[in-house]
């Protein structure tokens, strides 16, 4: 994902340059975070998310902070959590009200058994937007959180899942020791971790709060920046090249393909639409 101006008024990460220039957003965050401290490690993947490679990420950690916007990614963060014993710190927010719960495998139970009745389940940033004062005290409380964990003071966490809205005045903090499912996919006595076996191939999805098309080639099919101007050259039209992705026009969309062959195709939200256009353009 890079840099975009609707994301400037939610956040203190990027500025209005990093926007102009679609800088990638851990590039962009990685060079922010080392202006505040030079001395602090930080290590930064600019990649679609799979199971695999969330695997090989976390193979070291000691706790997983949720930053993420949609529920398919939580899931597999959730299967990749408990199938190697680390703890992850669900946070989540949604126009002025956020949840914020730390999940910990065989203490509590997972974010698959809570998903039936998490508050706004059914709403997303795509439908309701998001005010920044929600990300703000979600991203506080779950560094709360993590800071308890890694300290030490396990004993001082959450042990109810927090649910707020801002803009209501209002505060929700409900227990979920009950809601634990016996023969859950991931926490249960069998777990099988379904989001950890998905059957590969050409992914498409439509990108929470955007009118955005991502297309992820199948594992067997490599495209490169050189593809993409390629592209752009064939159809006649003009397009833009970084070190990161190369961004062109056409059929009237905005088209972004990156190092790692995925492709946003922006200003659309048919998902048949977009495949038809990935067939038109890579064949």
């Amino acid at each position: 994902d890079y840099v975009e101006m609707s994301n400037l008024q939610r956040q203190q990460l990027f500025t209005e340059q990093d926007a102009l220039q679609g800088t990638p957003k851990v590039v962009a965050a990685k060079r922010r975070l080392k202006e505040i401290r030079q001395d602090c490690d930080i290590k930064t993947v600019l990649d679609h998310v799979d199971g695999l490679m969330l695997e090989e990420m976390v193979a070291d950690a000691d706790l997983i902070m949720d930053a993420t916007d949609n529920f398919e990614t939580r899931l597999l963060m959730n299967d990749v959590a408990w199938k190697k014993g680390i703890p992850w710190i669900h946070g989540a927010c949604v126009g002025s009200s956020g949840t914020v719960f730390p999940f910990i495998p065989g203490k509590t139970a997972c974010f698959r058994c809570l998903l039936p009745v998490l508050p706004s389940v059914n709403e997303t940033c795509d439908t309701a937007g998001v005010i920044a004062p929600a990300v703000q005290v979600v991203a506080a409380r779950q560094t709360a959180e993590g800071l308890k964990w890694l300290t030490g003071n396990q004993d001082a966490m959450m042990t109810k899942l927090l649910h707020f809205d801002l803009w209501n005045n209002t505060q929700v903090e409900a227990g979920i020791s009950r809601i634990r499912k016996e023969h859950c996919e991931t926490c249960g006595a069998e777990p099988t971790y379904p989001s950890l076996n998905k059957p590969e191939g050409t992914n498409y999805a439509v990108l929470c709060g955007r009118e955005t098309v991502q297309v992820i080639p199948a594992n067997n099919r490599t495209l490169t920046l050189q593809d993409g101007e390629q592209v752009a050259k064939r159809l006649g039209t003009t397009y833009k090249v970084t070190p990161f992705f190369v961004e062109f026009h056409a059929e009237g969309y905005r088209c972004v393909l990156f190092q790692n062959g995925r492709l946003l195709i922006h200003g659309l939200r048919d998902m048949k639409e977009g495949r038809k256009l990935y067939h038109q353009f890579f064949g």
